[in-house]
Protein backbone atom coordinates (compact mmCIF):
# COMPACT_ATOMS: atom_id res chain seq x y z
CA UNK A 1 0.00 0.00 0.00
CA UNK A 2 2.98 2.40 0.38
CA UNK A 3 3.36 2.58 -3.41
CA UNK A 4 -0.33 3.39 -3.78
CA UNK A 5 0.03 6.13 -1.15
CA UNK A 6 3.03 7.58 -3.00
CA UNK A 7 1.15 7.55 -6.29
CA UNK A 8 -1.80 9.29 -4.65
CA UNK A 9 0.55 11.96 -3.28
CA UNK A 10 2.06 12.53 -6.74
CA UNK A 11 -1.37 12.91 -8.32
CA UNK A 12 -2.49 15.40 -5.66
CA UNK A 13 0.61 17.55 -6.14
CA UNK A 14 0.45 17.39 -9.95
CA UNK A 15 -3.24 18.31 -10.05
CA UNK A 16 -2.90 21.07 -7.43
CA UNK A 17 0.18 22.53 -9.14
CA UNK A 18 2.26 22.65 -5.99
CA UNK A 19 3.08 20.99 -2.69
CA UNK A 20 1.53 23.69 -0.51
CA UNK A 21 -1.70 23.70 -2.48
CA UNK A 22 -1.92 19.89 -2.32
CA UNK A 23 -1.18 19.98 1.40
CA UNK A 24 -4.03 22.42 2.04
CA UNK A 25 -6.44 20.29 -0.01
CA UNK A 26 -5.45 16.96 1.47
CA UNK A 27 -4.58 17.83 5.06
CA UNK A 28 -1.14 16.23 4.69
CA UNK A 29 2.05 18.18 5.27
CA UNK A 30 4.09 19.59 2.39
CA UNK A 31 7.16 17.69 3.56
CA UNK A 32 5.27 14.38 3.64
CA UNK A 33 4.03 14.93 0.10
CA UNK A 34 7.53 15.89 -1.06
CA UNK A 35 9.01 12.77 0.51
CA UNK A 36 6.38 10.59 -1.17
CA UNK A 37 7.10 12.04 -4.60
CA UNK A 38 10.86 11.65 -4.10
CA UNK A 39 10.39 7.98 -3.14
CA UNK A 40 8.31 7.39 -6.24
CA UNK A 41 10.83 9.10 -8.52
CA UNK A 42 13.65 7.07 -6.98
CA UNK A 43 11.68 3.85 -7.41
CA UNK A 44 10.90 4.60 -11.06
CA UNK A 45 14.27 6.13 -11.85
CA UNK A 46 12.72 9.11 -13.64
CA UNK A 47 11.78 12.71 -12.74
CA UNK A 48 8.04 13.23 -12.53
CA UNK A 49 7.86 16.90 -11.48
CA UNK A 50 9.88 19.97 -12.42
CA UNK A 51 10.08 22.16 -9.32
CA UNK A 52 10.78 25.89 -9.31
CA UNK A 53 10.37 28.47 -6.58
CA UNK A 54 7.07 29.55 -8.13
CA UNK A 55 5.54 26.44 -9.61
CA UNK A 56 5.55 22.67 -9.94
CA UNK A 57 4.97 21.21 -13.39
CA UNK A 58 4.75 17.62 -14.56
CA UNK A 59 7.42 16.23 -16.85
CA UNK A 60 6.50 14.20 -19.92
CA UNK A 61 6.93 11.05 -17.83
CA UNK A 62 4.79 12.60 -15.10
CA UNK A 63 1.96 13.43 -17.53
CA UNK A 64 2.03 9.92 -18.97
CA UNK A 65 1.90 8.44 -15.46
CA UNK A 66 -1.04 10.69 -14.52
CA UNK A 67 -3.05 9.51 -17.53
CA UNK A 68 -2.49 5.85 -16.75
CA UNK A 69 -2.55 5.86 -12.96
CA UNK A 70 -5.45 8.25 -12.36
CA UNK A 71 -8.22 5.86 -13.53
CA UNK A 72 -6.49 2.90 -11.90
CA UNK A 73 -6.35 4.63 -8.51
CA UNK A 74 -10.03 5.51 -8.76
CA UNK A 75 -10.78 1.81 -9.27
CA UNK A 76 -8.59 0.90 -6.29
CA UNK A 77 -10.36 3.43 -4.07
CA UNK A 78 -13.75 2.14 -5.22
CA UNK A 79 -12.69 -1.43 -4.45
CA UNK A 80 -11.41 -0.44 -1.00
CA UNK A 81 -14.60 1.48 -0.28
CA UNK A 82 -16.65 -1.55 -1.30
CA UNK A 83 -14.58 -3.84 0.92
CA UNK A 84 -14.97 -1.40 3.80
CA UNK A 85 -18.74 -1.27 3.29
CA UNK A 86 -18.93 -5.01 3.92
CA UNK A 87 -18.31 -4.27 7.59
CA UNK A 88 -21.87 -2.93 7.69
CA UNK A 89 -23.33 -5.20 5.01
CA UNK A 90 -21.51 -8.53 5.28
CA UNK A 91 -21.18 -10.50 2.06
CA UNK A 92 -19.24 -13.49 0.80
CA UNK A 93 -18.74 -17.16 1.62
CA UNK A 94 -18.90 -18.62 5.13
CA UNK A 95 -17.74 -22.24 5.52
CA UNK A 96 -18.58 -24.23 8.66
CA UNK A 97 -17.40 -27.70 9.65
CA UNK A 98 -20.01 -29.40 11.83
CA UNK A 99 -21.07 -32.86 13.05
CA UNK A 100 -24.18 -34.47 11.59
CA UNK A 101 -26.01 -33.97 14.88
CA UNK A 102 -25.60 -30.19 14.53
CA UNK A 103 -27.11 -30.18 11.04
CA UNK A 104 -30.15 -31.97 12.44
CA UNK A 105 -30.56 -30.53 15.94
CA UNK A 106 -28.93 -27.08 15.97
CA UNK A 107 -28.62 -25.43 12.57
CA UNK A 108 -32.24 -25.77 11.36
CA UNK A 109 -33.27 -23.26 14.05
CA UNK A 110 -30.53 -20.81 13.00
CA UNK A 111 -29.62 -21.04 9.31
CA UNK A 112 -32.89 -20.00 7.58
CA UNK A 113 -33.26 -16.89 9.76
CA UNK A 114 -29.58 -16.01 9.37
CA UNK A 115 -29.64 -16.25 5.58
CA UNK A 116 -32.83 -14.18 5.48
CA UNK A 117 -31.12 -11.50 7.57
CA UNK A 118 -27.93 -11.55 5.44
CA UNK A 119 -28.90 -12.25 1.82
CA UNK A 120 -25.40 -11.42 0.54
CA UNK A 121 -23.79 -14.25 2.53
CA UNK A 122 -23.49 -17.75 1.07
CA UNK A 123 -23.22 -20.50 3.68
CA UNK A 124 -21.44 -23.78 3.01
CA UNK A 125 -21.73 -26.64 5.53
CA UNK A 126 -19.22 -29.50 5.64
CA UNK A 127 -20.19 -32.41 7.92
CA UNK A 128 -17.47 -34.33 9.74
CA UNK A 129 -17.72 -36.30 12.97
CA UNK A 130 -13.97 -36.23 13.63
CA UNK A 131 -12.19 -33.21 15.06
CA UNK A 132 -10.44 -31.55 12.13
CA UNK A 133 -8.12 -28.61 11.60
CA UNK A 134 -10.67 -26.12 10.31
CA UNK A 135 -7.96 -23.91 8.84
CA UNK A 136 -6.39 -26.79 6.89
CA UNK A 137 -9.87 -27.79 5.69
CA UNK A 138 -10.52 -24.27 4.41
CA UNK A 139 -13.30 -23.56 6.90
CA UNK A 140 -13.89 -20.36 8.83
CA UNK A 141 -15.34 -22.02 11.93
CA UNK A 142 -16.77 -25.26 13.26
CA UNK A 143 -19.24 -26.68 15.76
CA UNK A 144 -18.14 -29.21 18.37
CA UNK A 145 -18.76 -30.17 21.97
CA UNK A 146 -16.64 -28.90 24.85
CA UNK A 147 -14.49 -32.00 25.29
CA UNK A 148 -13.40 -31.86 21.64
CA UNK A 149 -12.34 -28.19 21.46
CA UNK A 150 -8.74 -27.07 21.15
CA UNK A 151 -7.52 -24.68 23.84
CA UNK A 152 -6.44 -21.94 21.45
CA UNK A 153 -9.88 -21.61 19.91
CA UNK A 154 -12.51 -19.03 20.79
CA UNK A 155 -15.78 -20.79 21.65
CA UNK A 156 -19.30 -19.34 21.52
CA UNK A 157 -22.32 -21.30 22.83
CA UNK A 158 -24.70 -22.32 20.05
CA UNK A 159 -27.99 -24.20 20.28
CA UNK A 160 -29.53 -25.72 23.42
CA UNK A 161 -27.23 -25.46 26.42
CA UNK A 162 -28.34 -28.72 28.02
CA UNK A 163 -28.91 -31.90 26.05
CA UNK A 164 -29.55 -35.52 26.99
CA UNK A 165 -28.72 -38.94 25.64
CA UNK A 166 -31.93 -40.95 25.50
CA UNK A 167 -32.53 -44.69 25.54
CA UNK A 168 -35.39 -46.06 23.44
CA UNK A 169 -36.89 -49.19 21.90
CA UNK A 170 -39.99 -50.19 19.98
CA UNK A 171 -43.02 -51.56 21.79
CA UNK A 172 -42.61 -54.86 19.91
CA UNK A 173 -39.01 -55.25 21.15
CA UNK A 174 -39.97 -54.45 24.74
CA UNK A 175 -42.89 -56.88 24.61
CA UNK A 176 -40.59 -59.64 23.37
CA UNK A 177 -37.46 -58.97 25.45
CA UNK A 178 -38.75 -57.10 28.49
CA UNK A 179 -38.04 -53.57 29.69
CA UNK A 180 -34.65 -52.90 31.32
CA UNK A 181 -34.84 -50.99 34.61
CA UNK A 182 -31.15 -50.56 35.40
CA UNK A 183 -28.08 -49.93 33.18
CA UNK A 184 -26.72 -53.34 34.15
CA UNK A 185 -29.78 -54.96 32.57
CA UNK A 186 -28.57 -53.80 29.14
CA UNK A 187 -25.89 -56.51 29.15
CA UNK A 188 -28.60 -59.04 28.33
CA UNK A 189 -30.29 -56.93 25.62
CA UNK A 190 -29.71 -56.36 21.91
CA UNK A 191 -28.16 -52.89 21.71
CA UNK A 192 -27.62 -50.91 18.52
CA UNK A 193 -24.11 -49.55 18.81
CA UNK A 194 -22.24 -46.62 17.29
CA UNK A 195 -18.64 -45.55 16.94
CA UNK A 196 -16.65 -42.74 15.36
CA UNK A 197 -14.39 -43.60 12.43
CA UNK A 198 -11.17 -45.24 13.58
CA UNK A 199 -12.29 -45.44 17.20
CA UNK A 200 -13.58 -48.06 19.58
CA UNK A 201 -17.29 -48.66 20.03
CA UNK A 202 -18.75 -45.83 22.07
CA UNK A 203 -19.83 -46.96 25.57
CA UNK A 204 -23.19 -45.88 26.94
CA UNK A 205 -23.12 -43.53 29.93
CA UNK A 206 -25.83 -43.09 32.55
CA UNK A 207 -26.36 -41.00 35.67
CA UNK A 208 -28.97 -40.87 38.44
CA UNK A 209 -28.91 -39.24 41.87
CA UNK A 210 -25.15 -38.72 41.73
CA UNK A 211 -24.45 -42.30 40.61
CA UNK A 212 -22.69 -42.72 37.26
CA UNK A 213 -22.41 -45.91 35.20
CA UNK A 214 -20.70 -46.80 31.93
CA UNK A 215 -21.92 -49.87 30.06
CA UNK A 216 -20.09 -51.58 27.20
CA UNK A 217 -23.00 -52.91 25.23
CA UNK A 218 -23.25 -55.53 22.49
CA UNK A 219 -25.78 -56.20 19.78
CA UNK A 220 -26.57 -57.11 16.18
CA UNK A 221 -25.88 -53.72 14.54
CA UNK A 222 -22.95 -51.30 14.64
CA UNK A 223 -23.11 -47.99 12.73
CA UNK A 224 -20.81 -45.02 12.32
CA UNK A 225 -21.91 -42.27 14.69
CA UNK A 226 -23.56 -39.40 12.91
CA UNK A 227 -23.82 -40.66 9.35
CA UNK A 228 -25.26 -44.04 10.34
CA UNK A 229 -27.61 -42.78 13.04
CA UNK A 230 -30.73 -42.70 10.84
CA UNK A 231 -30.19 -46.36 10.01
CA UNK A 232 -29.82 -47.12 13.72
CA UNK A 233 -33.10 -45.35 14.44
CA UNK A 234 -34.90 -47.20 11.64
CA UNK A 235 -33.58 -50.53 12.95
CA UNK A 236 -34.74 -49.73 16.46
CA UNK A 237 -38.21 -48.75 15.17
CA UNK A 238 -38.32 -52.12 13.37
CA UNK A 239 -37.62 -53.94 16.65
CA UNK A 240 -33.94 -54.81 16.11
CA UNK A 241 -32.81 -53.51 19.47
CA UNK A 242 -32.40 -50.64 21.95
CA UNK A 243 -30.94 -47.36 20.73
CA UNK A 244 -28.92 -44.72 22.63
CA UNK A 245 -28.96 -41.31 20.93
CA UNK A 246 -29.66 -37.60 21.40
CA UNK A 247 -33.07 -37.09 22.99
CA UNK A 248 -33.99 -34.41 20.43
CA UNK A 249 -33.13 -36.81 17.59
CA UNK A 250 -35.51 -39.42 18.99
CA UNK A 251 -38.25 -37.04 20.12
CA UNK A 252 -40.35 -37.30 16.90
CA UNK A 253 -40.50 -41.06 17.40
CA UNK A 254 -41.59 -40.63 21.00
CA UNK A 255 -44.35 -38.30 19.84
CA UNK A 256 -45.64 -40.60 17.09
CA UNK A 257 -45.31 -43.73 19.23
CA UNK A 258 -42.85 -45.66 17.05
CA UNK A 259 -40.33 -45.68 19.94
CA UNK A 260 -40.79 -45.71 23.70
CA UNK A 261 -38.49 -44.03 26.23
CA UNK A 262 -36.54 -46.54 28.32
CA UNK A 263 -34.93 -45.90 31.75
CA UNK A 264 -35.60 -42.15 31.49
CA UNK A 265 -34.46 -41.49 35.06
CA UNK A 266 -30.94 -42.62 34.04
CA UNK A 267 -30.58 -40.38 30.96
CA UNK A 268 -27.32 -38.44 30.95
CA UNK A 269 -27.29 -34.64 30.77
CA UNK A 270 -24.40 -32.92 28.97
CA UNK A 271 -23.57 -29.38 27.91
CA UNK A 272 -24.58 -28.17 24.48
CA UNK A 273 -22.27 -27.49 21.52
CA UNK A 274 -20.06 -24.50 20.74
CA UNK A 275 -19.24 -22.54 17.63
CA UNK A 276 -15.45 -22.31 17.60
CA UNK A 277 -12.99 -20.34 15.49
CA UNK A 278 -9.31 -19.30 15.60
CA UNK A 279 -8.45 -16.27 17.70
CA UNK A 280 -7.52 -13.52 15.30
CA UNK A 281 -7.73 -9.73 15.32
CA UNK A 282 -9.80 -9.39 12.15
CA UNK A 283 -12.61 -11.93 11.86
CA UNK A 284 -14.04 -12.27 8.32
CA UNK A 285 -17.23 -10.24 7.93
CA UNK A 286 -19.53 -13.24 7.20
CA UNK A 287 -18.23 -15.09 10.27
CA UNK A 288 -18.57 -11.99 12.47
CA UNK A 289 -22.17 -11.63 11.32
CA UNK A 290 -22.86 -15.29 12.15
CA UNK A 291 -21.24 -15.01 15.58
CA UNK A 292 -23.28 -11.91 16.43
CA UNK A 293 -26.46 -13.59 15.15
CA UNK A 294 -25.85 -16.70 17.28
CA UNK A 295 -25.13 -14.58 20.37
CA UNK A 296 -28.35 -12.62 19.84
CA UNK A 297 -30.34 -15.86 19.56
CA UNK A 298 -28.77 -17.17 22.77
CA UNK A 299 -29.75 -13.99 24.61
CA UNK A 300 -33.31 -14.24 23.28
CA UNK A 301 -33.59 -17.92 24.20
CA UNK A 302 -32.23 -17.17 27.68
CA UNK A 303 -34.84 -14.48 28.28
CA UNK A 304 -37.64 -16.76 27.12
CA UNK A 305 -36.46 -19.49 29.48
CA UNK A 306 -36.44 -17.01 32.39
CA UNK A 307 -40.10 -16.14 31.89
Amino acid sequence: MSEVDDLSAFLMVARAGGFRQAARASGASSSALSDAVKRLETELGVRLLNRTTRSVLTTEAGRALMERVGPALREIRAALDHASSLRDRPAGLLRLNVPVSATRLVLPQIVPAFLAAYPDIRLEIATDENFVDIIAEGCDAGIRYDERLEQDMIAVPIGPRIQRFALAASSDYLAARGRPEHPGDLLSHACIQGRFAGRAVTPWEFERDGESMVVNTSGPLLVQSGGGSDLAVAASVAGTGIIYLFEDWLRPHFENGTLEPVMESWWLNFSGPFLYYPGRRLVPAPLRAFIDFVKAMQRTDGKEQDR
